[in-house]
């Protein structure tokens, strides 16, 4: 049986993280990957490698989106970022148009690149309009304060507080990551599925951050639950997908290195 796997999110040009990443990750995970493209992000090396963001025309994301869901039988997307207000707009729609499984969320709440206005507006429409139809949503600790309200999170108690408030907006599982931003030795991150907290944990690699981290997190989890595989299975495996991506990571003339899928990750589908 071939399991599939869907993504709708944005095109990072190093190949370091976005739509890149989320087809990597589902590859090696064993499910078929398809995608929809909502932005180019293509950071600017004469500029200290900051963002340069170009959405693509909301009608061409609705035609990739109609095309994949008349093309397959899809029942677990990814959302990753989405970049604008109009391109939320289509993308509601669109997931509104058939019944899913799992929309897993992988909130982008700052789009880099954008006015603080219009990136105010967007995140505003992200959670007006797509974390209500999410089942699965997987905030970072920046994302996960925002949502919850909190100014901080620096213990495993914050965090299950936070997943406790976000699981209050309607998502029926939450797993917020605890990331580097977290204190402590350990790489910390909690799902809360409404009854039960359950606490994953990973020694941190190194001291800076590395791209694609998210994103890969995210996309493990949508392969294995469009595999069938349970939501707290989905999030142990997820941890171990990522911890071996940033262990693996590959070093670039950028600023930051890259997560990579090298080995010791399971692949059976």
């Amino acid at each position: 049986m071939t399991h599939m796997a869907y993504v709708i999110a944005g095109s990072e040009a190093t190949g370091g993280a976005g739509i890149q990443v989320d087809l990597k990750t589902f590859e090696r995970l064993g499910t078929y990957g398809i995608g929809a493209i909502t932005c180019i992000v293509s950071f600017d090396p004469n500029n200290n490698w900051a963002h340069r963001f170009v959405p693509i025309d909301p009608q061409v994301i609705a035609d990739q989106i109609e095309a994949a869901t008349a093309c397959h039988d899809l029942d677990v997307v990814k959302i990753g970022m989405l970049g604008t207000p109009a391109t939320i707009d289509t993308v509601a729609t669109a997931l509104t148009k058939q019944a899913w499984r799992h929309v897993v969320l992988d909130p982008v709440l700052i789009c880099k690149g954008q006015e603080p206005g219009v990136a105010l507006d967007t995140d505003t429409a992200l959670r007006e309009k797509i974390l209500p139809l999410s089942t699965v949503i997987t905030p970072n600790n920046f994302e996960a304060r925002t949502l919850a309200n909190m100014d901080e999170l620096n213990t495993i108690e914050d965090l299950e507080e936070a997943a406790r408030r976000i699981h209050a907006l309607g998502p029926r599982y939450v797993i917020v990551k605890g990331g580097m931003d977290f204190p402590g030795p350990d790489a910390i991150d909690v799902l809360y599925d409404g009854e039960t907290m359950m606490v994953l944990s990973e020694p941190k690699i190194g001291e800076e951050r590395v791209s694609g981290a998210g994103c890969t997190f995210a996309a493990a989890v949508t392969a294995e639950l469009a595999k069938g595989t349970d939501i707290h299975d989905a999030a142990a495996v997820a941890k171990q997908v990522v911890t071996n991506a940033v262990r693996n990571a590959v070093s670039s003339h950028a600023p930051f290195s890259s997560v990579w899928m090298n080995g010791g990750v399971p692949s059976e589908g």
